[in-house]
């Protein structure tokens, strides 16, 4: 049974769990999925361990250098095209550590 209301403090709100990401290895993949997209690719960069706000910055990044749109789901990012290549060579360029993983 759950503590809702209490008559000193008022209304108990239930602590909001945050989500933990797993740990990456260290080395950033950058697959291509068209799954569910209706024939248009994407390509996926995972295994970045970092926060929401430098995630953002890191994704406005790769969208400026890449020319396309974009976006974050589930801590990767999501640049929209197959364009693996130039997301590698931004990414090595600032010091990670790149596999292009998938076909």
């Amino acid at each position: 049974m759950t503590l809702v209301y209490s008559t000193e403090t008022g209304r108990i709100k239930p602590e909001v769990e945050k989500i933990e990401r797993p740990k990456s290895d260290g080395i950033v993949r950058i697959h291509r999925e068209t799954k569910g997209r209706k024939g248009k690719g994407v390509s996926i960069v995972k295994g970045l361990d970092l926060d929401d706000a430098p995630l953002k910055l890191l994704a406005s990044e790769l969208k400026k250098v890449c020319g396309c749109g974009g976006s974050i789901k589930d801590g990767s990012i999501e640049i929209q095209g197959d364009v693996r290549d130039k997301i590698k060579a931004h990414l090595e360029k600032k010091g990670h550590k790149v596999k292009l993983a998938g076909a």
